[in-house]
């Protein structure tokens, strides 16, 4: 009998467990199916309904405050904008009642409801003083009334969806037994027989094993010794010959030398990563098993192209490399993540990698350069931190802006006295108060916009902008903090700018986030001058020249290990007393390069700093 027949014969118990556990697996799935009616869409709309309900009613009742406040128009407009909203998901709800004592939780919420829109209407009638002590004496506890019956309505219908998923859950465990018990009888059987019967016919190749195992570690006496005339019997007298072959060819200096490049070539095959190795003139050398199991790359004297089948992207990043050493750079070495390649992983169902490339000249003992290698670092699970890290702080954000907004109209309103008479000291703290408030919004508008930008959903409305105006709106809006702090603010415009094509409102961000740094690091007494000029030539990018803005400061300066970190997100420079999030610089480098532009630092520690971006000019209008 062949090895192909015996190798089919010991298999055929495990073909029999598969067919019993798939007909197992059939006639539970009907009972799986089952439970699954178990649904919770409808008690899922009831939550909505009453989640909806709950932020529609407050926001009546944040309306009300404002008329308190004084804010009578916003605050009525807000409550009338709200209780349709309030009334269309009171009405999904009665068309959605599935639960014991729903029908009776959802009559008495729309009786507090008519009460509350009665006591409201009481509100609006009066005036001055009593609107006030009317909205604390009635208006107050309906509301409160409302939300507590939303609140039952919540409970009914949770408790609910707990209940039926445990019952789901219970049902899903009595189906996995029974499932589980069926595979475990089958596959204990089938299992046995093949194995008994496959040790029988994988005997011979046990001790062909051995053989090549002692040949690899260096034995190059190693035989194989198996009995028998079936294709396991061929391979082991084809294996002892090529022994013998080898153990003379060991022999041999050139077999020495084999044995070099293949300890060499093992080596990289050890790396998870991408490693491709090109010689001095450029041509690819060797890759390790990653390449080719990633990229399809392999080298190969016939192929015009060896890096043809890897993706356009990693082919542009690894001439960028290669040019890079070759060109007598020394090693090449990333600036950050951001100069990562994103691929499709083949070899892992088609998700996401994320190669960073590095690379390092290749060189004899004696110093003479032979050649690049290229390393293609996995970073996809720094990507993937960073991108939660992300989402996390963009999250964090968007909570802080509604209690904040809110803490700051609290301030604003006591500052103005419009809730009683305050003291002088009470004063002073409420507008320290209002500082730090106002301090805290601009951290949490800067994290939005950094959570917007690295989402890649920052619109730009690009339109024709004279590109001065951009520069004297910036100036505008500055004067008076400058003022406040004693510093001069000069202007200098230079004529003939021309136009750009530009988002105003974005690049107004870009000159906030540098101006408002250089007020920052400048002491009183000192100047901030803030220059526009048109630069022509091939310099600028091309096409019809750009315009250079420019903020200079008489500040500390920065030294220059940091002149790039600056623009780095979160970035503080060591020993800096200044407050923020470390964001401004990026989100100003963000938005001047979505614009096609440039943005720089030109510093000298001790002697200020001059921020400057550019943007490209456009071509006169036809008259």
């Amino acid at each position: 009998m062949t090895l192909r027949a015996k190798l089919l014969l010991a298999q055929a118990p495990i073909a029999i467990a598969v067919v019993i556990v798939g007909v197992a697996a059939s006639l539970t799935n009907g009972l799986l199916a089952r439970s699954s009616a178990l649904i919770l869409k409808d008690n899922y709309r009831s939550v909505l309904a009453g989640e909806r309900m709950k932020e529609a009613l407050e926001r009546v009742d944040s309306g009300m405050l404002f008329v308190v406040a004084g804010e009578r128009a916003a605050g009525m407009a807000q409550a009338e904008e709200n209780i349709p909203r309030f009334e269309s998901e009171f009405s999904a709800q009665q068309n959605n009642i599935t639960e014991l004592g729903e029908r009776e939780a959802t009559d008495e919420l729309g009786a507090r409801w008519r009460a509350y829109r009665a006591q409201v209407a009481v509100f609006e009638a009066a005036t001055g003083e009593s609107q006030r002590a009317e909205y604390f004496r009635a208006l107050k506890p309906a509301f409160l009334k409302v939300k507590d019956a939303t609140d039952i309505i919540l409970d009914i219908n949770q408790d609910a969806m707990v209940r039926k998923n445990e019952e789901a859950r219970q049902t899903a465990r009595r189906v996995d037994a029974v499932l589980a018990a069926t595979a475990t009888l089958a596959c204990a059987l089938g299992l046995l027989l093949s194995v008994t019967l496959t040790t029988r016919v994988l005997r011979p190749l046990s001790v062909l094993r051995q053989a090549a195992r002692r040949l690899g570690e260096g034995d190059l006496q190693a035989r194989a010794r198996v009995q028998g005339r079936d294709e396991l019997g061929e391979v082991a007298g084809e294996f002892n010959t090529m022994a013998d072959r080898l153990a003379q060819y060991r022999q041999s200096s050139l077999g020495e030398l084999l044995a070099a490049q293949q300890q060499a070539q093992a080596a990289i095959d050890s790396l998870p990563d991408p490693v491709l190795v090109l010689g001095a003139d450029g041509k690819l050398a060797a890759v390790n098993r990653a390449t080719e199991a990633i990229l399809r790359v392999t080298p190969s004297d016939t192929a015009q192209d060896p890096l043809a089948p890897a993706p356009p992207e990693v082919r542009d990043v690894i001439d960028k490399v290669k040019v890079h050493v070759l060109g007598g750079k020394g090693a090449y070495q990333p600036a950050g993540l951001e100069e990562a390649v994103r691929i499709v992983d083949r070899t892992a169902g088609g998700q996401d990698l994320f190669l960073l490339p590095r690379a390092n000249p290749v060189s004899t003992d004696e110093g003479t350069f032979i050649g690049v290698a290229i390393l293609l670092q996995d970073v996809t699970r720094l990507m993937r931190f960073d991108e939660l890290k992300t989402n996390l702080v963009a999250t964090v954000a968007h909570e802080f802006r509604t209690p904040l907004t809110s803490l700051r109209m609290a301030i604003h309103l006591c500052l103005e006295q419009a809730v009683g008479p305050i003291t002088d000291k009470q004063a002073d703290l409420l507008a320290a108060a209002r500082q730090d408030t106002e301090r805290l919004q601009q951290i949490v508008d800067d994290l939005l916009d950094l959570s917007r930008i690295q989402a890649g959903r920052v619109e730009l409305h690009q339109r024709r902008v004279d590109a001065a105006s951009l520069a004297r709106e910036a100036l505008h809006v500055f004067k008076s903090a400058a003022a406040d702090k004693g510093i001069e603010l000069r202007s200098e415009i230079f004529p003939g700018l021309g136009d750009v094509d530009a988002d105003p409102e974005r690049i107004e961000l870009a000159f906030a986030n540098l101006i408002g740094n250089a007020l920052k690091y400048t002491p009183a007494g000192g100047t901030v001058t803030v220059r526009a000029v048109f630069i022509d030539g091939p310099g600028a990018g091309g096409g019809a020249g750009a315009v250079r803005y420019s903020v200079g400061d008489t500040g500390p300066g920065i030294p220059a290990e940091y002149a790039q970190a600056v623009f780095e997100k979160f970035f503080r420079m060591p020993g800096t007393t200044a407050r923020g999030a470390g964001l401004g610089l990026f989100i100003a480098k963000e938005v001047v390069e979505a614009h096609g532009g440039q943005i720089g630092v030109d510093s000298v520690a001790g002697q200020g700093s001059t921020f400057w971006f550019q943007l490209p000019a456009l071509p006169p209008e036809a008259a």
